[in-house]
C-alpha cells in the first residue's frame, strides 16, 4: 500500500513539474510577440522604415499573440494553477476587449499620432510577459527542489 501511495505521489510531483514547464513554454511563446512590435515603432519613430511596412508587420503578429494568450489562461486553468490563471486574466480580459472594439489593429493613417501609446502598451505588455515568466519559472524550479529534498 505504501509503495502505491509513493508512486502515486512521484506521479502527481512529475506531472506538476511538467505542466510549469508546458506553461513557462508558453510563456516564452508570447514574448517574440511583443518584441517585434516595440522594435518595429521604434525604427517607425527614427524614421528608419515606414509607417505601412510598420503597421503591416505589428498587425501580422498581434492575432497569434492573442491566440497564444488564450491558449496560456486556458493552461493555467486546466492544470489547476489558480494563481497564474489570476495573474493572467486581466491580460485576456484587455485582449479580448481590444478584438471586440476592433481596436486591436494598428492603423497606417494614425499610426504617428499613436505611436507614443503603442511603445507604452507594448512595453507594459512585454514587462508583464516578464514577470509572468520569473513567476513560472520561481515556482517550476521550486516544485522541482521540493521534489529533490523528499
Amino acid at each position: 500500500m505504501c509503495c502505491i501511495y509513493i508512486r502515486e505521489s512521484l506521479h502527481t510531483e512529475e506531472k506538476e513539474v511538467r505542466d510549469g514547464g508546458d506553461t513557462c513554454m508558453a510563456t516564452v511563446l508570447l514574448h517574440p510577440h511583443s518584441s517585434p512590435c516595440c522594435r518595429c515603432l521604434s525604427d517607425l519613430e527614427f524614421d528608419y522604415i515606414n509607417p505601412y511596412d510598420s503597421a503591416s508587420r505589428i498587425n501580422f503578429v498581434i492575432l497569434p499573440e492573442f491566440i497564444t494568450q488564450g491558449v496560456l489562461c486556458l493552461i493555467y486553468l486546466l492544470t489547476g494553477h489558480w494563481m497564474m490563471f489570476l495573474l493572467s486574466l486581466p491580460y485576456l480580459y484587455y485582449n479580448v476587449r481590444l478584438y471586440t472594439r476592433n481596436q486591436h489593429l494598428v492603423d497606417v493613417t494614425e499610426i504617428f499620432n499613436q505611436l507614443n501609446w503603442e511603445k507604452k502598451q507594448r512595453l507594459f505588455k512585454l514587462g508583464y510577459l516578464i514577470f509572468l515568466l520569473f513567476i513560472t519559472l520561481f515556482w517550476m524550479i521550486y516544485n522541482a527542489l521540493e521534489d529533490d529534498e523528499m
